[in-house]
């Protein structure tokens, strides 16, 4: 089961708040001059104000997160420590993820944290189709409102004997990486979330980067507006393992 760390966060925030406010009005008054806080008033007083910050940091700003699977490569590799925006599509509150501020729509082409219609975890994958559009996706090929989505080949890997092909994608104002396997089958997908499928109004169709590689709207369908998390725009640091070193060389943007 994964840990809702926001719930947890939110939790703390209250309890510690609530020790150090108690004290301040009540208890503090009770104590002498030569009596010393109770142990747990003193982490209280410690603690809210960190807590506090970190809890609007992370549910307004940016959060952290780590990439567990390869079904963003190559744009996004296994162990990227990524940060997401979470102001970018609007304000949300806490665990509730209730809209209180709309800022902006989610644009197609962008890469986006959400949690999918089917589970309670977070998943990252790019968007698609935008509500309304009707997506296609036939014979390896992306076709967005009845039009082919441009792509250029850019290398077929391993050089000697190639297995994946990686493209150069525009979708949208987007300019970006998707890889391809050679030899593939589609009867992993449900058909009918891959032909003449028109997103629904208040939904968006995601896929990953790594077309024939990746658990997405083609397999669980649209994801709901409500769903939303926030922008995935850096990569921050690379770590594999405890079995490795951080490295901060794919340090950037995300495209």
């Amino acid at each position: 089961m994964d840990i809702n760390f926001p719930l947890i966060l939110v939790i703390a925030v209250f309890i510690s708040g609530c020790v150090a406010l108690l004290d301040k009005l009540w208890l503090s008054k009770k104590r002498s001059a030569t009596t010393l806080e109770p142990a747990i008033v003193e982490y209280s007083k410690s603690f809210f104000p960190v807590l506090f910050i970190v809890l609007i940091l992370r549910s307004f700003i940016a959060e952290p997160f780590q990439i567990p699977s390869g079904s963003m490569i190559p744009t996004l590799e296994v162990g990227d420590f990524i940060l997401v925006n979470k102001f970018t599509y609007g304000l949300r509150l806490p665990v509730v993820r209730t809209k209180v501020v709309n800022l902006s729509d989610p644009k197609r082409g962008d890469v986006m944290v959400f949690f999918p219609p089917h589970r309670k975890q977070y998943f990252i994958k790019r968007i698609i189709g935008l509500p309304g559009d009707e997506v296609n996706y036939v014979d390896n090929e992306l076709f967005v409102n009845g039009e082919k989505v441009s792509e250029s080949l850019q290398a077929r890997l391993p050089p000697s004997q190639p297995s994946y092909e990686l493209f150069t994608e525009q979708l949208g104002d987007v300019d970006h990486q998707t890889r391809k396997e050679i030899m593939f089958s589609e009867a992993y997908y449900n058909p009918r979330f891959v032909r003449n499928y028109t997103v629904p109004i208040g939904h968006y169709f995601m896929m990953g980067d790594n077309r024939n590689n990746s658990s997405d709207s083609r397999v669980w369908g649209p994801v709901p507006e409500e769903n939303i998390v926030g922008k995935a725009f850096a990569i921050w640091m690379h770590w594999e393992g405890f079995n490795s070193l951080p490295s901060f060389s794919r340090v950037g943007s995300i495209q």
